[in-house]
């Protein structure tokens, strides 16, 4: 009998105190890896996101006499649209066009005044035939109209993460002498964006500084580069000067 009356006894209040705690302890031990682990996955999305659109800039290439594909600005976009991507984005209610994961990093989730925002990666402005805007920007450095154009294609980038605030047409630009950001690149990936480069690897690059990892919602203006650190990596990976 008494042994019956001990196998029917619960918890004690300190008892269920104690689990509830180790419970705790286990999931604040547990949340910051599972949300690295989401983090990382979509990095990888991302990636491959960016690896499936250079692979299809190549095979036009291949396709096109070694001409790369057209680059527009705005205009050129909305009049023409023989673009490598042809919707421009705001943030009010324009027509972007259908949503295509292959152009979105998972990790971007802003939101337009119509919904999620359907793109998050441009393409650096002096790769492609950028049209009417051919070296209009950076006279001093090289337009790449063809592969062949490129002395070390390793080292010059296509596609990359666009900031959400800055970010509208496909045509990533800033004036290179500068030091002002006009166009910023994205910092989804712990500060950092992934770019793919002309001979189709993908690299990700954590940028340095704090301005240029900035939250989304600082604006959309230009803004200069209080250090070259982050301005002068990407512009080495733009182009090359003309002899």
């Amino acid at each position: 009998m008494r042994l019956r009356r001990e196998l029917r006894r619960g918890f004690t209040l300190v008892e269920v105190l104690v689990v509830i705690a180790v419970i705790a302890v286990l999931i604040a031990l547990l949340l910051p890896s599972l949300a690295s682990s989401k983090a990382q996955a979509q990095r990888i999305a991302c990636v491959n996101n960016i690896r499936q659109l250079t692979l299809a800039w190549q095979i036009y290439a291949d396709e096109h006499d070694d001409f790369l594909v057209n680059n527009h600005g705005i205009q050129e976009t909305l009049s023409r649209r023989e673009n490598w991507v042809n919707n421009i984005q705001d943030w009010p209610t324009s027509d972007g066009g259908d949503a295509t994961a292959v152009f979105k990093c998972p990790s971007d989730k802003s939101i337009a005044e119509n919904g999620p925002r359907i793109r998050s990666v441009s393409m650096n402005s002096l790769v492609g035939d950028p049209g009417e805007l051919t070296n209009k920007f950076n006279p001093q450095f090289v337009q790449f109209f063809r592969l062949a154009d490129m002395p070390n294609p390793a080292n010059i980038y296509v596609f990359l993460d666009e900031h959400p605030d800055t970010i509208n047409d496909g045509f990533f630009m800033n004036r290179w002498e500068d030091y002002v950001w006009g166009n910023l690149p994205g910092s989804y990936h712990n500060g950092g964006a992934n770019l793919s480069f002309a001979d189709g690897h993908i690299e990700n690059h954590r940028w340095s500084l704090g301005e240029t990892r900035r939250e989304q919602g600082a604006g959309s203006g230009t803004f200069p580069a209080s250090s070259p650190t982050d301005f002068d990596w990407l512009k080495e990976r733009t182009s090359v000067r003309k002899n």
